[in-house]
């Protein structure tokens, strides 16, 4: 983004929190997420970095139509404050309606599949998250041929419906708009559901996500994935398993996975764990999209764990160390703030970070 277009984007947010005294349901929020790293890439040299963490500014706000029928709107722009550049709508933005129907919208927003997951990993959105081996990568803003991997996606042209909740069931659905027209003739689109249940210190999920032509024109790729997570008291532990099929020229390649998480609360004091597993990649050797390889050795196992101290009510810090993987013929990276993929490498981080929520 060059300067003007910044500098046009925060004269926006400026003139937009100024009229939020005439409109008492709008509110400015936001979240600085950033840390310190000292990484490793296999038999590379440490490196020490500044890393941002999905830091976000926003504005969100509705209005009430009568009826029990309201017009709600969302403006999300990236942050980064260890260089100073970011966007003023290039994350979760939406204008939509609300009733008793549900929530019906659309923007460029994130997915079903993705949303229904990402609160049980207790390291998202940052260098440890489990993005790494689950949904193969992230994509934090994309289309329908800007990303043909990853099934953590945040989706532009989109449409979003969200159920009420009832009986502690509720049903997501997205579609991703076919606006797109790739050399070759085909016509992607994406379809995704998420069903999730909450009661009793209890979750379940259940998800399904399409995308249709990613991969020329008559081809499929999806991903399936179910969820289980418990309360004990102040203890809370998740289970994610997940399956990945794509429709390549060489063939079908798949590849299941699964992510453990542990966290435990006392006081201010968080401690955290998680472990991803990829198992080897179905498929002809050598077939490969994302982070996922066909044939044997291309499997992984990610490791991390843990803690955090609340300040107060909007801050924190954080620290954690990590360690990725791979098989001799796998090539898994970080999925934010990544290191490059080298087959056979492990990947090995340590962080200390701050954190402030607005």
């Amino acid at each position: 983004m060059n300067k003007t277009l910044r500098h046009s984007a925060a004269a926006c947010m400026v003139l937009c929190a100024a009229s939020a005294c005439a409109q008492a349901d709008l509110q400015v929020y936001g979240r600085l997420n950033v840390s310190a790293e000292i990484v490793r890439n296999g038999q590379e040299g440490r490196q020490a970095r500044i890393a941002n963490n999905r830091s976000v500014l926003g504005l969100r706000g509705s209005e009430d139509l009568g009826g029990g029928l309201k017009a709600l709107f969302q403006v999300e722009g990236t942050l980064a404050p260890d260089t100073g550049a970011g966007e003023i709508a290039r994350r979760d933005t939406r204008i939509g309606l609300e009733g008793g129907f549900g929530t019906l919208f659309l923007g460029h927003w994130t997915t079903a599949y993705t949303g229904a997951t990402s609160g049980l990993d207790p390291f998202y959105p940052t260098t440890a998250g489990y993005m790494s081996i689950l949904a193969n990568g992230a994509a934090p803003s994309t289309d329908n041929s800007g990303n043909l991997a990853s099934f953590d996606r945040r989706q532009a042209n989109s449409l979003h419906y969200w159920s009420k909740p009832w009986q502690g069931l509720s049903l997501r659905l997205t579609h991703g708009v076919n606006e797109e027209r790739p050399a070759g003739g085909a016509r992607p689109a994406l379809h995704s559901a998420a069903l999730l249940l909450e009661r009793d210190g209890w979750q379940a999920v259940l998800a399904h996500e399409r995308h249709q032509d990613y991969q020329g024109p008559g081809s499929r790729d999806s991903g399936t994935k179910a969820a289980l997570a418990h309360a004990f008291g102040a203890t809370r532990v998740a289970l994610v398993v997940e399956r990945l099929e794509y429709g390549l020229a060489a063939g079908k390649l798949a590849r299941n996975a699964a992510y453990l998480s542990l966290s435990h609360q006392r006081g201010a004091l968080g401690l955290r764990a998680g472990l991803g597993w990829a198992d080897d990649g179905k498929g002809a050797a050598g077939s490969r999209i994302g982070f996922v390889r066909g044939g044997e050795e291309t499997g992984a196992l990610h490791l991390t764990l843990g803690m955090d101290v609340a300040l107060s009510k909007r801050s924190g810090v954080y620290a954690y160390v990590t360690r990725l993987d791979n098989e001799a013929a796998a090539a898994y990276d970080f999925a934010i703030n990544g290191l490059g993929q080298a087959p056979g490498a492990t990947l090995r981080g340590a962080a200390l970070g701050l954190r402030y929520a607005f």
